[in-house]
């Protein structure tokens, strides 16, 4: 990708060039930088919840059921103040950043790769968490041999195309004193492939004793080409509904849920067709079409999944579903 060599489709723009690999850690660097002075200013305080989701939850009346999930974490905050609790606390208004990315260039990840001076171990200081994707997960592979080697956290991506008995094997391997929280399935399988193959995969796991975060990754198996425009984009629908098919699974199995992979940005994108707040259609995409290679959500594409998703862990506590503000004639869920 971009670490490597330019987007452009000419053989000059895909000549290897090192210099990137250097560009993206100072980018990296700089990155992290900005979101840790963004928590510790107090931009990440649980008190501006509404702040950050206004432009949002006010676009439709189809968003009152979000503002009332919004409106109860002031109520909860609200009684956290009156019981005594001092929410000027970090815990309230500041929130730790720990980030990953795919174990893919290995000579990156090597030269940033350091021995703890203390206990021997390695780690690989490039992120705090890698991951091996679906396509270099193979176990005679250099980079399970790699993440085999370090003590960060690490993943592997699966798809449909993991079988029960690889999936053992790829976990024995990876995790082979079995630690908790050492190793993360970022599932990716479609939506109308989650249900069917995901069940025995887990059983798999659960039957051998083996301790494994389950994350989903709803977005990248969800790729379609727009017949009316050639460009490659995921239906919104499609991602949700691998999403709630990997809570359905876990439910009905009585396993944990552990977390959510998506590919987004905070822009006005038009890549992935959809959404229920303000839908993308097809005819759209081009207008403001800007990844190089994989569609992403947009930021409203974004917090409406982030919304249904907390709606999803509320139901799954038994609450019931929230009713819609008064001003709202109805709702869409």
């Amino acid at each position: 990708g971009d670490n490597l060599n330019g987007e452009a489709f000419t053989a000059e723009a895909r000549i290897p060039d090192p210099q990137r690999m250097l560009k993206a850690y100072y980018q990296s660097a700089q990155t992290m930088n900005i979101l840790r002075a963004f928590s510790f200013g107090g931009y990440a305080s649980l008190d501006r919840v509404h702040e950050w989701n206004l432009e949002f939850t006010a676009k439709s009346k189809a968003t009152s059921r979000f503002r009332a999930l919004s409106s109860k974490v002031d109520d909860a905050m609200r009684f956290i103040g009156a019981c005594g609790v001092d929410k000027d606390t970090s815990i309230f208004h500041q929130s730790p950043h720990y980030i990953a990315h795919e174990c893919l260039l290995l000579p990156y990840e090597e030269a940033l790769t350091r021995e703890d001076s203390t206990t021997g171990d390695w780690y690989d200081c490039s992120a705090h968490m890698l991951w091996v994707g679906e396509r270099t997960r193979q176990r005679e592979n250099a980079h399970m041999e790699f993440i085999r080697g370090i003590q960060n956290p690490i993943g592997i991506k699966i798809s449909d195309k993991c079988t029960s008995e690889e999936l053992v094997g790829l976990i024995k391997d990876a995790n082979p004193d079995n630690i908790p929280g050492k190793l993360t399935l970022i599932v990716r399988m479609g939506s109308g492939k989650i249900r069917k193959f995901l069940p025995d995969l887990v059983r798999a796991v659960e039957a051998e004793g083996l301790s494994v975060v389950w994350i989903s990754d709803p977005v990248h198996g969800n790729g379609i080409v727009d017949e009316a425009t050639g460009l490659k984009t995921r239906p919104f629908d499609n991602i949700l509904d691998e999403l709630m098919g990997f809570f359905d699974v876990h439910t009905e199995l009585g396993t944990h849920a552990g977390g959510i992979h998506l590919e987004m940005t905070g822009e006005d994108v038009t890549e992935c067709v959809g959404g229920h707040i303000d839908e993308i259609f097809s005819q759209a995409l081009p207008s403001n079409y800007r990844t190089a290679c994989d569609p992403r959500l947009n930021s409203d594409q974004a917090l409406e999944v982030a919304y249904r998703v907390a709606e999803r862990l509320r139901e799954r506590t038994g609450l019931p579903p929230l009713d819609c503000d008064e001003e709202s004639e109805e709702c869409i869920f």
